[in-house]
């Protein structure tokens, strides 16, 4: 199966079955598919019709070697000297693209927040609390979600924490 082929929901199956699993087959109905990728926060976002901060960026970064999950909102950086501090470790990197393949199952640009290949570890950043919903990648670069903050950090085992990058 190749990341190209998907449900007919639009969702990458691995992704469509991560919700049946989690109870959460109803989001499947839910998805949109785009013709065009959607590989950046602003594509997804203009896709979409919504704001830039209500794409829910999932990013693999290495920390100490180990890849951690951060959920950060699309008009963000994320700020790797606070995630190097909230994790207690030397090194933050993002990681390579083999590495997060590796670890989600998924290509860079389609990383969902949850129903990942292996677990690891999840910050959230706060700022994503600021909305009522986030839209999230579905397994692909050519489909979103949309969730409730809360309920996608709880789906996605996340922490609550604040490592964005801020205006200098």
């Amino acid at each position: 199966m190749t990341t190209t082929d998907t449900e007919p929901s639009g969702a990458h199956p691995r992704f469509a079955e991560a919700l049946r699993e989690l109870g959460l087959e109803d989001l499947t109905a839910r998805v949109r598919r785009f013709p065009d990728a959607t590989r950046t926060a602003a594509e997804a976002a203009a896709s979409i019709g919504c704001e830039l901060s209500q794409i829910c960026k999932s990013l693999i970064f290495a920390a100490d070697g180990v890849p951690v999950l951060v959920l950060m909102d699309g008009a963000s950086r994320v700020d790797v000297e606070l995630v190097r501090q909230e994790l207690g470790v030397e090194k933050v990197t993002r990681a390579k693209v083999d590495v997060v393949r590796e670890t989600t199952g998924y290509a860079i640009g389609g990383v969902p927040p949850f129903g990942h290949r292996m677990k690891t570890r999840v910050l959230a950043d706060r700022s994503l609390l600021d909305h009522d919903i986030v839209w999230a990648a579905a397994g692909t670069p050519h489909a979103v979600f949309p969730m409730e903050p809360k309920t996608l950090i709880a789906h996605a085992g996340g922490t609550l924490v604040d490592v964005r990058e801020q205006p200098e």
